[in-house]
């Protein structure tokens, strides 16, 4: 951005992988994607908003940005065969939690009752002292959601 004279206000995301051991770069966008959003946001304790007007007045400088200084995670929870073929209208109980966040994707309320509408159904954000602390209570909550084809990765953020 700098080398091109770019004038460029917003986010940056790089999502890595590893390979041999080492991290590697295999994406980066110029937005909040989820589920990286819904890991981020729940840190912040200024006020988006705000943050967001000091942006577009080339005041940000101005503004102390406070965050949250324990760890957030977050864990997918998907329909089986995503991000293939999926099927809707699976019926989810058991998602709501007090040591969590819950996240609606790919759901649809038919009802009052709670169904899969997509292939990202849920994500679950928690906090911890350390990371290796919010992603066990995030899993431990996603372990209780219930509905047909339900899938999640355990093995999120211990790669690098």
């Amino acid at each position: 951005i700098q080398e091109r004279g770019l004038s460029y206000k917003g986010f940056i995301f790089i999502g890595l992988i590893v390979v041999d051991n080492e991290p590697f770069v295999i994406e980066y966008n110029c937005r909040m994607g989820d589920p990286e959003t819904e890991a981020v946001l729940p840190r912040l304790k200024s006020d988006l908003v705000e943050l967001f007007i000091a942006v577009r007045d080339n005041k940000l400088d101005e503004k102390t940005i406070e965050i949250e200084e324990r760890s957030a995670a977050t864990v997918v929870v998907v329909s089986g065969g995503y991000p293939g073929a999926y099927e809707k209208g699976k019926v989810i109980t058991n998602y709501d939690f007090d040591d969590s966040i819950t996240f609606h994707a790919g759901t649809k309320d038919i009802g009052g009752i709670v169904t899969t509408n997509g292939g990202r159904v849920m994500a679950i954000t928690s906090f911890g002292d350390t990371y290796e602390e919010a992603v066990a209570t995030s899993i431990k909550n996603v372990e209780k959601i219930e509905f047909d084809g339900k899938y999640y990765r355990t093995d999120i953020g211990f790669d690098l």
